[in-house]
């Protein structure tokens, strides 16, 4: 199970993917676990964030990056910058 990154995101793709109108979640510094019960597709428009999948090494990625997770992570997130993120579950 692997977290995939894409730094930096290119514009053409945030177009075609629409991500301009998908919901926009905020979290402040924090750390915290978390379990993906369905695969999510985000876009950071700020902050800094390391997530640590459970046995694997810890993934950074911040402002700019396109992210996914993979369905029935279990990850640590710590959330260094606040974070304001688009995000879309499922496929």
């Amino acid at each position: 199970m692997s977290i995939l990154v894409t730094s930096p995101c290119p514009e053409s793709t945030v177009e075609e993917l629409g991500i301009k109108t998908w919901p926009i979640w905020t979290c402040n510094v924090s750390s915290f676990e978390w379990t993906y019960h369905d695969k999510e597709t985000c876009f950071l428009l700020e902050g800094e964030v390391t997530v640590t999948p459970a046995g694997e090494k810890p993934i950074k990625f911040g402002s700019g990056d396109l992210v996914i997770f993979p369905e029935g992570m279990q990850c640590r997130w710590d959330v260094h910058q606040a974070v304001r993120k688009h995000y879309r579950f499922g496929n």
